[in-house]
């Protein structure tokens, strides 16, 4: 059996009629002590209006589970892309961000999980990105920049450029970075050797800088560059690399979250897949 006080959650949903409510009693449900969510769809620009959301009751339900806000978490759109150098899809990816932002702020969410974006021009890319970061309203808010996994013309594959990134940023309290150990695998790091990673991330970096690290398993063999999570064990990665990762020393107060493919209608599959986890050791839940 693993500590109790591992920060281990999910992605969970962010729907009507209850919203963030709701999305908090999903993570309860799925024994989760931190958790994600995408303000609305992911992958579309129609967002709800956050005063109808019911974050009072939500604020209200955390407090009486003692799950912390510092641990709650908010995925950016992934139709956000400020590395994008056509000026119209820049300005409307840079207006998205600042809309997601306020609604974190609204919230009380301190982390927003950020794809850094792609471009064919990569140095291009990362000069939008900064000069993006560095014009927005930020506020009491880190932004979490995600390492990729290399497919397609992403920016963030590997560590010069995201000391790029963070270089280029005037304000470093407002940065931070999110880890996800697909995407590591996908571009090339050896999550078997994931303490050797985070020692090249500390001299390059900064190991503080990593506020949130999404625990998932790959379908793919190291340096695939394609991008598809597996379940905890089920992939190329393998369940005990990665309840390595979940037990690291030097990343031990921050969250977990899975991004594995969810299964039910709200997502049950994660209290299968957490309770496995916790367990220590793999069993075939999603057979059993």
């Amino acid at each position: 059996m693993l500590p109790n006080n591992i920060l281990l959650g999910s992605n969970v949903s962010f729907k009507s009629p209850k919203y963030f409510y709701s999305a908090i009693e999903e993570a309860i449900n799925n024994g989760e002590n931190c958790f994600m969510f995408c303000f609305g769809s992911p992958q579309t620009s129609i967002k709800p209006d956050v005063k109808k959301c019911f974050i009072k009751e939500g604020l209200e339900l955390l407090k009486a589970n003692n799950i912390n806000m510092d641990n709650v978490i908010i995925h950016a759109s992934y139709l956000i892309n400020i590395a994008n150098s056509d000026s119209a899809k820049f300005e409307f990816a840079k207006k998205f961000l600042q809309t997601e932002i306020d609604n974190a702020n609204y919230i009380g969410i301190k982390s927003l999980v950020l794809h850094p974006g792609s471009n064919i021009n990569k140095i291009e890319g990362i000069i939008n990105i900064t000069k993006a970061l560095n014009n927005i309203k930020i506020n009491n808010l880190k932004i979490l920049i995600e390492t990729m996994s290399g497919k397609g013309n992403e920016i963030g594959t590997d560590l010069n450029e995201l000391k790029m990134i963070f270089d280029g940023i005037n304000d470093k309290e407002n940065i931070g970075f999110c880890l996800d150990t697909c995407h590591l695998n996908d571009s090339g790091v050896d999550i078997g050797k994931f303490s050797d990673y985070l020692e090249e991330f500390d001299k390059v970096i900064g190991i503080k800088y990593i506020k949130c690290v999404h625990l998932n398993d790959s379908l793919n063999v190291i340096s695939s560059k394609k991008d598809r999570h597996a379940n905890i064990g089920y992939g190329k990665i393998g369940f005990d690399n990665l309840i390595n990762v979940l037990l690291n020393e030097k990343l031990k107060n921050i969250p977990k979250i899975l991004e594995t493919p969810a299964y039910g209608k709200n997502n049950e599959s994660y209290k299968d897949e957490i309770k496995m986890i916790k367990s220590g050791s793999f069993y075939d839940w999603i057979n059993k």
